[in-house]
């Protein structure tokens, strides 16, 4: 008897994904310079900074604490990146005493490249945005892959 092999992407997250593209997606669809992978990419970096941010400062988007909180949210920069997809452009989170600094996108880097590796290799080993306790969660994943 052998066993189905199981993603860790549900499949009606990957049809949600695929709703806006034709009955068979075409390479372009998918990997082109509006396609699902930059869509994908962008998203998901975003939600990452929002993640890493919250555990810097210690406390989720919109929630309300009994104590005084020195260190809030302020706003978003816009950063463009180079990617395999073209450009892409993010709104990195900001705080207001300017002591966040990113580690999935560090300042002054202007590539993405080799980007979707790290993606795939994080949903391979079952890695989520809640998974990381800490803003040591992306420390490591550098020597996993080539730098370009």
């Amino acid at each position: 008897m052998t066993k189905k092999k199981q993603t860790t992407i549900r499949p009606e997250v990957l049809d949600e994904l695929l709703q806006g593209c034709s009955a068979l997606p075409t390479q372009e669809d998918l990997f082109g310079p509006g396609g699902i992978i930059k869509q994908l990419s962008k998203a998901l970096i975003e939600r990452c900074l929002e993640a890493e941010l919250s555990t810097h400062l210690g406390y989720e988007k919109h929630e309300r604490g009994s104590e005084e909180k020195t260190n809030l949210r302020n706003g978003f920069s816009r950063k463009t990146l180079k990617s395999e997809q073209g450009p892409v452009e993010l709104a990195i989170p900001r705080d207001r005493e300017g002591s966040y600094d990113p580690l999935l996108v560090k300042k002054y880097q202007t590539s993405l490249m080799g980007f979707n590796e790290k993606i795939l290799w994080m949903y391979a080993h079952g890695f989520s945005t809640r998974a990381c306790p800490g803003r040591n969660c992306w420390n490591g994943m550098e020597s996993r892959f080539p730098q370009p």
